[in-house]
């Protein structure tokens, strides 16, 4: 046997030994349990209903208009803790978990832009909501500017907040190594599966970390709960399908010329997008009025909520 070989043979072999540790690490994950009350706002029920077939977990507090809050990937509901009660003064405020995230259903689909449009779609036609102010952040934003595009009789403004529609989708490479390494290797059969079986805390948090502009700004207890979110059953797949349909979000941005309702377009001084992208988005955009937050990240809400409150009540609240 020559040394080649040999070097080859124990490379395929330890490949094989790392894809059936990451199976068994995975078999192993403790399920979490679903919370019945929100850690952060125990007085705000936890509801659910049925969109399609998907059954989507979400909240509302508050009473006057309506303002829907979407979130980014990988996170849930909660990444609007720190704005939610202040909004609820002034408006009756939604948010929920997209299928695949925080504790709705997982669905086995492919998660592109199409399939997040239409079950926020759902959700706004499940609860008849009308005269909607569509509030969202990173794939949230752009879910709002593509629902808005459709012309959704629903709506009645947008609030894009770091709009996830650039760099073929890539945008969470930008965001730290662990970011970079999570989209390279996410396109790689069997090696992006595996990858993501072998996370750990300190990886989904150093991952996480990446979208503010300060570590602290995402609390302990919210980065522990995304974390344990992954362990059920399926989140990793659906989180790599919608790494591996990234390229869907830069491409619905053609709809953003059909938007005829007042849009807001927020962007953190710090977020991942380049001046350029964000330019591009404000000349697809008609008319749109434009706000930058200083020292604020990709998940703004969290760095900088009072700021983006000040922002969604002057805007939504007109």
């Amino acid at each position: 046997m020559t040394s080649a070989l040999l070097l080859l043979l124990i490379f395929v072999g330890s490949g094989v030994a790392l894809w059936l540790v990451s199976l068994v690490f995975e078999a192993m994950r403790p399920i979490p349990s679903t919370p019945t009350t929100l850690g952060w706002a125990p007085e705000i029920p936890i509801r659910y209903i049925k969109v399609g077939d998907c059954r989507l977990r979400y909240i509302t507090a508050g009473t006057g208009p309506s303002v829907v809050l979407l979130h980014t990937l990988r996170t849930q509901l909660d990444l609007f803790e720190k704005v939610v009660p202040e909004l609820a003064k002034h408006f009756t405020v939604y948010a929920l978990d997209y299928p695949g995230h925080g504790y709705s259903d997982i669905p086995k689909e492919r998660y592109d832009a199409d399939f997040f449009v239409h079950s926020v779609e759902g959700f706004l036609e499940a609860l008849d909501l009308q005269g909607v102010a569509l509030c969202g952040v990173s794939i949230g934003a752009s879910i709002s500017l593509i629902i808005a595009g459709r012309r959704n009789s629903r709506v009645a403004r947008v609030i894009a907040i770091n709009p996830y529609d650039y760099g073929k989708g890539r945008g969470l490479a930008r965001s730290s190594f662990l970011g970079r390494l999570s989209v390279t290797v996410s396109d790689i059969p069997v090696v992006g599966e595996t990858f993501m079986r072998l996370r750990n805390f300190l990886i989904v948090k150093g991952i996480l970390e990446g979208g503010v502009a300060h570590p602290r700004a995402i609390p302990g207890e919210l980065l522990r709960e995304m974390y344990s979110v992954g362990n059920r059953s399926g989140h990793y797949r659906a989180f790599l399908s919608l790494l591996r349909n990234s390229e869907s979000w830069e491409k619905a941005r053609k709809v953003y010329a059909n938007i005829n309702v007042p849009a807001l377009l927020i962007w953190a001084e710090q977020d991942w997008s380049t001046p350029k992208e964000r330019e591009d988005d404000q000349r697809l955009v008609p008319g749109a009025r434009t706000a930058t937050v200083q020292n604020g990240g990709h998940f703004l809400p969290l760095d900088c909520p009072r700021e983006v409150q000040d922002l969604i009540i002057g805007f939504a609240g007109r």
